[in-house]
């Protein structure tokens, strides 16, 4: 096939097993549609004649709809994407694809001009599957990938693919996937996320924004990127086995939790260093009587046996309080969880008090912790050590082991795939002589096997204006000190200043050129009277103020 309207020609003669074949070369403004039925033992197939040689731009997309159809081996590069989604899993709202499939294509750089926003890829319908895929350098608003609900299970399947290279939107609608919507929030959606690697995924704050129900999200990579996974609408989430990686990067976060018993766990945060949204775990603060695009109370959310090493201020429960967000999480479990960090102001921070929070087995050390001593927090050193795989991993006197409590037979295997005999271990890692099963991702595991990764490397983006630079205090009100956090996203000449409210300049903490990354600066005023001071982060001709409230 040489054309879409050649492909249009062939559509009504297709039997179950047959293929289609586009010719190798650049397919300009190439509008296909894929239309047919087959079965469960024979699909029909639409692929490339040379895997990657078929290569889509200009104003190039693709409708699939009906059942059992796979699509392969297609390279969609450098299009204008004016006519929104690039790939639909429908024509329209009553032709849907159903089991059907998108694996080994390629998404590179299809940016409209236009206002706006659209997905690359939208999922409709039931049972439908994208893996080995490549999403690259998606500049424009909209998700990169949008699993669109219609009120049933719709069974979807993420897997294999590689995520890279999203800067940042400056506004929301940069998430790399979105599932659902807020209006189909409280409906099951039962989508699986799975194996799949995330690397500078910097679009916004939700990596991936879950906005629906019971959804699984797990053994997943998170390398660099500037969000969290969020679990934003929806309840009955589950997200275990995937790894976070921040090598200290601003803004890298972990995951964030609103709604009603979801689960997080066996999870591994190293590295992370972002702050409040972006924190490396939190469960946020809900509305009363929220409406569906509000903040439910986190209720039931159990959060277990996580391995924290090295984040900074890991875990806030009560996240985003204010005369709106009054309601504390309810009801919650962290427990097994072993949390070590030498460099942070507190482990936890409950910005709201959380009501019949139950603590078991957790081991937090190397910090201080935040909060008054609780059953079930034991401030011991967790004793581990950097293997050679390069996680951090119990020595064998670590008092992590057999540390584990609480009934939660449902975690039954630890991050590696080891299976956890009693008593577990606290941690992600349950400590075992077998050969690891599950790793961390890299870009041989995942996307395109014609798409070599020597080809993965990002562009030069834009330098991220300081316009809007994300200072941080905390404690505030504070005695007798508080730390002042902020984020470069390059580098610059940085001047941190307090003043009273008189005016009068009190000190100069920085004045200094500084790297890129997140800083954290403790200040302990000297010979100051308690009262309202303001502290100024001036980076080149950006500058942010917040105000600090001494006491004493």
């Amino acid at each position: 096939m040489r054309t879409p309207a050649e492909i249009a020609l062939a559509l009504p003669f297709l039997l179950p097993g047959d293929t289609l074949t586009m010719a190798d070369g650049v397919w300009q403004d190439a509008d296909i549609r894929f239309r047919a039925s087959a079965n469960v033992i024979d699909s029909i197939l639409l692929r490339a004649e040379t895997s990657g040689q078929v290569i889509l731009t200009g104003n190039s997309r693709l409708r699939l709809y009906g059942s059992y159809l796979i699509v392969k081996g297609l390279y969609f590069k450098n299009g204008s994407g004016i006519n929104g989604e690039v790939v639909a899993f429908r024509e329209s709202a009553t032709q849907i694809a159903r089991h059907s499939r998108l694996t080994e294509c390629a998404f590179e750089s299809i940016n409209s001009p236009l206002p706006g926003s659209a997905s690359w890829v939208t999922l409709y319908g039931s049972h439908n599957r994208i893996d080995h895929c490549y999403f690259f350098n998606k500049t424009t608003a909209g998700p990169t990938l949008t699993v669109v609900p219609d009120g049933q299970p719709n069974e979807h399947r993420i897997d294999h693919n590689y995520f890279a290279f999203r800067p940042p939107l400056g506004s929301n609608g940069g998430e790399t996937i979105q599932i659902g919507t807020s209006e189909w929030s409280m409906y099951y959606s039962h989508t699986l996320v799975e194996h799949n690697y995330f690397e500078r995924c910097n679009g916004e704050a939700e990596i991936i924004s879950s906005k629906a129900s019971a959804n699984i999200i797990r053994y997943n990579t998170f390398r660099e990127c500037e969000g969290a996974l969020s679990l934003r609408h929806g309840n009955f989430c589950e997200v275990y086995g995937n790894f976070f990686f921040g090598n200290f990067q601003p803004l890298t976060g972990g995951v964030r939790i609103v709604g009603e018993d979801h689960r997080v766990y066996n999870n591994y945060f190293q590295d992370l260093a972002g702050i409040e949204i972006y924190s490396p775990l939190s469960l946020m603060n809900g509305i009363p009587n929220s409406p569906l695009n509000g903040y439910f109370q986190v209720k039931r959310a159990q959060v277990l046996f996580n391995t924290l090493v090295n984040c900074y201020n890991p875990v806030v429960i009560g996240l985003g309080r204010n005369t709106d967000r009054t309601l504390p999480p309810l009801d919650c479990a962290i427990a097994g969880n072993v949390i070590f960090t030498a460099d942070s102001d507190w482990i936890i921070a409950e910005v709201d008090t959380p009501h019949n929070m139950l603590y078991q087995g957790n081991i937090m050390f190397g910090s201080p912790l935040g909060i008054p001593p609780r059953p079930g927090i034991s401030r011991v050193d967790p004793l581990l050590h950097r293997a050679a795989d390069s996680l951090w991993r119990p020595m064998p006197a670590s008092p992590v082991i057999g540390a584990g409590q609480g009934n939660y037979p449902f975690v039954n295997d630890d991050v590696d795939g080891h299976m956890r005999n009693l008593p577990k271990d606290s941690g992600a890692d349950q400590v075992s002589p077998a050969p690891v099963l599950r790793r961390p991702l890299t870009p041989l595991d995942v996307g395109p096997p014609w798409f070599p990764p020597a080809q993965y490397a990002p562009q030069d983006h834009p330098r991220p204006p300081l316009r809007s630079l994300l200072l941080h205090t905390a404690p505030n009100p504070f005695n007798p000190a508080t730390t002042i956090s902020f984020t470069l996203p390059h580098s610059a000449r940085v001047r941190l200043e307090i003043f009273a409210i008189s005016g009068a300049r009190v000190e100069v903490l920085i004045d200094q050129h500084l790297p890129p990354g997140a800083y954290h600066i403790r200040w302990r005023p000297q010979r100051c009277a308690s009262g309202l001071f303001f502290c100024r982060l001036q980076a080149n001709s950006a500058a942010a103020v917040r105000k600090l409230i001494h006491l004493k």
